[in-house]
């Protein structure tokens, strides 16, 4: 039998269970948020100052299915600076950003400007505030997940990233958790 959950993954969290590798001892692990099953694995992964969607799952198959480039991963992200059209249109179109030591266009994606701010719990460490310039909230759909993408991509047009929220891997939304809280699902 294959366990499935949700975790909203909190900020400052590895997208891991443990490690034996000492500059990560002092970090925080997802099996201190809850007692998971023997076997579990993260679906794809977030890094630590990333936060938001992560299914979990001990089915090796579904977990490949969710990673295959076919499947959605909408994010949420705060940008430093009111982003402009061309900025948007340039992800839109693909992106040269570095990937393992090499430059990589990204395939394009779906952007858009959000025109407020997203209802999101609080991150628990506090982001700059207005005094320090404009930030902007635009929503970002991709099918593929190269490392820290989606902030390479921000930083490519000029808009670094400030707060990174996945909200959704296809049909499997974050709704109402909060950092930290996870979901047992049943899968179909």
């Amino acid at each position: 039998m294959f366990h499935y959950f949700i975790l909203y993954k909190p900020y400052g969290y590895l997208s891991q269970f443990l490690s034996n590798d000492k500059k990560e001892k002092n970090k925080k692990f997802l099996g201190e948020l809850y007692n998971f099953p023997k076997g579990i694995m993260a679906v794809g992964r977030l890094d630590e100052k990333s936060e938001g969607l992560l299914l979990l799952t001990t089915d090796g198959r579904f977990s490949a299915e969710i990673t295959s480039k076919k499947v959605e991963k909408e994010y949420y992200v705060q940008l430093d600076g009111d982003i402009t059209q061309d900025a948007i249109n340039k992800m839109k179109e693909g992106v040269l950003i570095g990937f393992n030591g090499k430059k990589y266009l990204t395939k394009p994606a779906l952007v858009s400007k959000l025109k407020c701010i997203p209802k999101l719990p609080k991150r628990s460490k506090e982001i700059r505030d207005d005094r320090h310039g404009p930030t902007s909230w635009i929503s970002v759909v991709i099918t593929e997940g190269k490392f820290r993408q989606v902030r390479k991509m921000t930083s490519a047009v000029g808009f670094p990233t400030l707060r990174l929220v996945r909200v959704r891997i296809g049909n499997y939304k974050i709704e109402k958790l909060q950092p930290g809280e996870v979901k047992k699902i049943q899968i179909s």
